[in-house]
């Protein structure tokens, strides 16, 4: 009698552990996105000692004393650090952090993961320059380069692949950020229409309110202006 108390007290009570184990993972499994994308958290000018303390994305050794770039160790969204002017993109594959000795002065990413369909690549876009507008970003070089959206002109502009769509952000004296869409060849998706998104960001490198009342940017195939 004691016997089969004691194999029905542990069978019940491995059954118990099983079913916890079963919600525990299947709490993960719904929860995991919500906390475990990796991440890149970073600031111009800090250190490489502190993207590696602030992010949850593995990175790239360290090359002191050298200009280099360091990548992230998998797929991983930016958070761009600063108290005004910061922000956030999805997650990129394509993902480079420039670096003078130790000190970040630059990045070059790609805010997606696989090539986009046009209505995907458009909502990073429009997303990212919607960010911008909100936290004072203000656009730069609009008479030759307007900002990219969502219409039927851009829409055939970008479709036909010969020029990026092209728009360039400013956030005051500190930061510049020069955003592409163009169309790209999947070879994984020939029958479909799919764009890649560039973003660069550093301080300003062009000095757009010195230069752009002096030229127009001769275009063979301009980008839609706004009506």
């Amino acid at each position: 009698m004691n016997l089969r108390l004691r194999l029905f007290g542990w069978r019940y009570g491995a059954c118990l552990l099983l079913l916890a184990f079963l919600i525990w993972a299947a709490i993960y499994q719904l929860t995991q996105p919500l906390w475990d994308e990796p991440e890149v958290v970073l600031k111009m000018g800090g250190t490489y000692e502190e993207l590696r303390k602030r992010s949850s994305a593995s990175f790239s050794p360290e090359m002191r004393g050298h200009i280099w770039f360091g990548i992230p160790m998998t797929d991983a969204r930016l958070r761009f650090v600063d108290p005004q002017f910061g922000f956030t993109t999805p997650s990129a594959r394509f993902f480079t952090v420039n670096f003078d000795d130790n000190v970040i002065y630059g990045i070059r990413m790609s805010p997606q993961v696989e090539p986009l369909l046009i209505d995907d690549a458009l909502k990073v876009v429009l997303d990212l320059q919607a960010q911008w507008r909100e936290k004072g970003w203000v656009a730069k070089g609009v008479r030759n380069n307007p900002t990219i959206s969502d219409s039927p002109e851009w829409r055939a502009y970008l479709r036909k692949g010969i020029l990026a769509g092209i728009s360039y952000w400013q956030a005051d004296d500190k930061y510049q950020a020069m955003l592409l869409l163009g169309r790209f060849d999947d070879y994984r998706n020939p029958a479909e229409e799919r764009y890649l998104i560039t973003l660069v960001l550093a301080k300003p490198w062009i000095p757009f309110d010195e230069i752009e009342d002096m030229y127009d940017e001769h275009h063979h195939f301009p980008p839609p202006q706004p009506k």
